[in-house]
């Protein structure tokens, strides 16, 4: 942006994360009368619900990860700035971002907080070092290292036993992400890789899909959630429900059942989809503005989607707890279209908007290539047209042509034939985490500055 007296008054809008809330509502203010910074700790915007697929190789994350810059590289009044959120001063009106080891001073005089959520281990943190979550490319990267890597290991193994636990995959949480999860797994085991190893069969492998909660996609209702189950399970996938993880190691999982029985599972690759947990960002902006937080963590927000008594304060998405609404995309988009429209509408001088009204466009999951089940309003469907509604609709929420043509094909190769256009893993990858969590918190990657640079502001 240029940097002119002129444009240093133009009304700051400083929008914190770059996912769907944050992207949406930066494009969103592309034409208003305000100048836009948007603050991520990535450079990309992340299609969540893929992510997924990148883990079961079917899609590289660049097809579902473009460059947040490149996003917004014609829109001349935003600019994009790399950096973890670190502080939000709400009296000042400033936030303060650091990016190996350099910190940057943002003011503003509207900020739109649209930080996200990861993953939650219900108080079980150490379980995260061997049940990688769904979160991040670098969750995605790692699992897809774990997943191909234990069929490779398996191959090298000698024994029945260690061939089994290596070939048993566990899967907790039967939300969307799990069901997908577990379905692509199945379909690598019985389908994609069934030719390709000599010593072990893929089709052997055990596929197992565990919950505490009574049903497989409770939010999709009784019938849907059944037609998942009886499919997953046509598929060779182990439901098993009321089932509460109470440990987790490298070589398997205990499980708790409802009965109060113990029951470790060996298996060396586990994934983990249950449960989110809002920014930690969230517990600053409740202690300065007062406002209550949620179980998740989620700030209770003003209908009008603001914190007390903070009317340029917007938090959004899967920060935000108002009405009971679900930590989905859509809420994210209308709620940073709703958080946008506000602010435009105050610099212009205009009324406000009522309060935020959420409009529901429903639910959709896979289970399988050419199978998925789908929710809108009374509408509800499963099957072959319920994948087909998915893949339209996923289609058009992914962010550039170029993206939707080169997702198009993958899926065709993947789903039409049998192969993964995504198959590279390398130790780097599955081990990253591991070995920078082992280096403690003295670990601390820095970029000395130049003498005589000093922090932006």
């Amino acid at each position: 942006m240029t940097d002119t007296p002129a444009a240093r008054q133009r009304h700051r809008v400083v929008i914190i994360g770059s996912g769907f809330g944050g992207l949406f509502g930066a494009q969103r203010l592309a034409h208003a009368d305000v100048d836009v910074t948007l603050v991520a700790r990535t450079t990309h915007h992340l299609f969540q619900p893929l992510l997924y697929q990148v883990a079961t190789g079917i899609l590289s994350e660049g097809e579902i990860a473009p460059a947040t810059r490149e996003v917004l590289a014609h829109q001349q009044n935003a600019e994009v700035l790399l950096g973890e959120v670190t502080k939000i001063d709400l009296e000042a009106r400033t936030v303060t971002h650091t990016a190996v080891g350099r910190d940057t001073v943002t003011e503003y005089d509207s900020l739109i907080v649209a930080a996200g959520a990861g993953q939650s281990y219900f108080g079980n943190d150490r379980f995260a070092r061997y049940a990688p979550g769904m979160k991040s490319i670098d969750d995605a990267l790692e699992l897809r290292g774990r997943i191909f890597g234990s069929f490779e290991l398996a191959e090298l193994a000698s024994t029945p036993a260690e061939i089994q636990r290596l070939m048993t995959f566990v899967v907790v949480g039967a939300g969307p992400t799990g069901v997908e999860m577990a379905g692509q797994i199945a379909e690598l085991a019985h389908r994609t890789l069934k030719r390709d190893f000599r010593r072990i069969d893929p089709a052997n492998s055990r596929i197992i899909l565990l919950d505490a909660a009574p049903a497989v996609l409770p939010s999709f209702g009784e019938r849907l959630g059944s037609r998942a189950q009886a499919k997953l399970r046509e598929m060779g996938v182990e439901v098993r429900l009321g089932a509460k993880v109470v440990g987790v190691d490298s070589t398997g999982i205990e499980v708790e059942h409802g009965d109060g029985t113990h029951e470790r599972i060996e298996a060396v690759c586990k994934v983990w989809a249950a449960g989110v947990s809002a920014s930690p960002l969230g517990v600053q902006l409740a202690e300065q503005s007062g406002a209550e937080l949620d179980r998740a963590g989620r700030v209770l927000v003003q209908p009008d989607l603001t914190l007390p008594g903070r009317p340029e304060v917007f938090v959004i998405g899967d920060m935000m707890a108002l009405d009971r609404l679900p930590g989905v995309a859509q809420v994210a988009i209308q709620g940073a279209r709703y958080a946008a429209d506000q602010i435009t509408r105050r610099v212009a001088a205009e009324p406000p908007l009522g309060p935020f009204h959420y409009r529901d466009k429903g639910s959709m999951a896979t289970i399988s290539r050419f199978s998925a089940v789908v929710s809108i309003g009374k509408f509800q469907s499963s099957g072959f047209f319920a994948w087909v509604m998915w893949l339209a609709v996923h289609l058009v929420y992914i962010i550039g042509f170029k993206h939707r043509i080169t997702t198009l094909l993958h899926w065709a190769i993947s789903f039409l034939g049998r192969g993964r256009a995504e198959r590279v893993m390398t130790q780097q990858q599955v081990f990253a985490r591991t070995a920078i969590e082992d280096l403690g918190e003295s670990f601390d990657p820095q970029l000395p500055r130049v003498p005589g640079d000093r922090p932006a502001s």
